[in-house]
C-alpha cells in the first residue's frame, strides 16, 4: 500500500522502519528523520503538521526534536507502540515529552490544551 521511500530530504535511505503504515523513520549517511506519506497526514493533529516540511509528497520531520512530534502523536493514537528492544518504556516517553517542552514548545502547549478540551467533553459525556 505504501512505497518506503529511496530518497529523503537529507539524501538516499540507508534504513527505513515503518513505525506504521505510511509512517517511515529514515536514515541516511549523515542525517535523518520521519517522513509521513499523504494519505497519513492527517493522522497528525493541525500543531503537529505545522512543523514538518513538504518533500515529493511526504510531510517530514527532522531527526533531532521535531520526530518526536511524530512519535508523539502516534502514541496518543495508539498507531505505534514503544519497540519491546526499550526496556525503559516509561523513560523512553518521558524523554520524548520532555524533548518537545524543550524544543517544540508551541507543540507541546497545543497538546496540552486539546488534551484538556478532551478530558472536559469526556467528563460531560459521563454526566
Amino acid at each position: 500500500m505504501f512505497e518506503i521511500p529511496e530518497q529523503s530530504p537529507w539524501g538516499s535511505v540507508q534504513a527505513c522502519d515503518a513505525l506504521c503504515p505510511g509512517v517511515f523513520m529514515v536514515s541516511t549517511a549523515s542525517h535523518g528523520g520521519t517522513m509521513v506519506a499523504k494519505d497519513m497526514q492527517t493522522a497528525l493533529s493541525p500543531a503537529a503538521r505545522r512543523y514538518g516540511f513538504r518533500h515529493h509528497g511526504y510531510l517530514c520531520f527532522e531527526e533531532d526534536a521535531d520526530e518526536n512530534i511524530v512519535l508523539r502523536e502516534l502514541l496518543d493514537k495508539k498507531l505505534w507502540q514503544i519497540p519491546d528492544r526499550i526496556k525503559d518504556k516509561a523513560g523512553f516517553e518521558e524523554s520524548i515529552n520532555a524533548t518537545l517542552r524543550q524544543y517544540c514548545p508551541d507543540y507541546w502547549r497545543a497538546r496540552r490544551a486539546g488534551q484538556e478540551k478532551a478530558d472536559i467533553r469526556m467528563t460531560q459525556y459521563e454526566r
